[in-house]
Parts: structure tokens; C-alpha cells; sequence
């Protein structure tokens, strides 16, 4: 299998679950594995249809379902987060991604599970 066919897969399943979970039409438009130049790397999943306080309520279940979901496509989940529209409750990504050094110090700064406002926390495991 390719990159390709393997992020589908995982974008469809997470998807899906997502639905079951909430009962409610949630869409993950679109998947995208990013490397910047900071020295980060993760995916991106864009979504639709999925609020705060969806995540709120269900937060247990989305981490283990997102957790799932990069370990199976080789990415540390160290660092898992969601990004809100500015302004409103409305998720606009779900994240993983594998902080380099000088990113994880910005975070590791930060104030619990809301270290700016567009940005929900969902795990950040300290390094040693």
C-alpha cells in the first residue's frame, strides 16, 4: 500500500467512527501529512460538522479513535490537538504532530489544554 491509499483508509475509518460516536453527519474533508521547516511533521485533518463540545463530552473515545488513527500511519501521538474557527466552537483540524525542539518549548509553556484560543489540547506527553 501507498501513503496515499493508507491515509484514505485511516481518514474513511476515523470518519466513520466519528459518526457512530456522535450521531451527528461529522465530514474529515481532507487528510494531509505535512513536514515544516521548524523541523515538525504530523498529519492535518480538516473537518466539518464537529463542535467543541462534541469534543468536550466525548474527548475520551476522539483521543483513543485519533490515537488510533496516527499510530497506524507511523506518527508519534505525543502531541494531539484540535484548531477551532477564531471566534467560534466549530473544530477546523484535528492534528498530530511530532514537535521538534524548539516548538515543543513553546508548548510545553503553555497554559493546560488551551494555550491560545484556537487551539484544544487533546494530549501533549512531556519529554524527559
Amino acid at each position: 500500500m501507498t501513503i496515499t491509499q493508507d491515509m484514505l483508509k485511516a481518514r474513511g475509518a476515523l470518519e466513520n467512527k466519528l459518526r457512530e460516536l456522535l450521531g451527528i453527519p461529522v465530514f474529515l474533508i481532507e487528510m494531509d501529512a505535512f513536514a515544516l521547516p521548524c523541523g515538525c511533521g504530523g498529519i492535518t485533518i480538516n473537518t466539518r460538522g464537529l463542535q467543541l463540545d462534541d469534543l468536550e463530552v466525548f474527548e475520551e473515545h476522539i483521543l483513543k479513535y485519533f490515537t488510533e488513527t496516527v499510530t497506524s500511519l507511523e506518527i508519534d501521538p505525543s502531541f494531539l490537538f484540535v484548531r477551532l474557527i477564531p471566534g467560534t466552537s466549530e473544530i477546523a483540524s484535528i492534528n498530530a504532530r511530532m514537535l521538534c525542539s524548539n516548538c515543543y518549548m513553546d508548548f510545553a509553556r503553555g497554559s493546560g489544554k488551551r494555550p491560545r484560543p484556537d487551539i484544544y489540547i487533546l494530549r501533549f506527553d512531556s519529554r524527559e
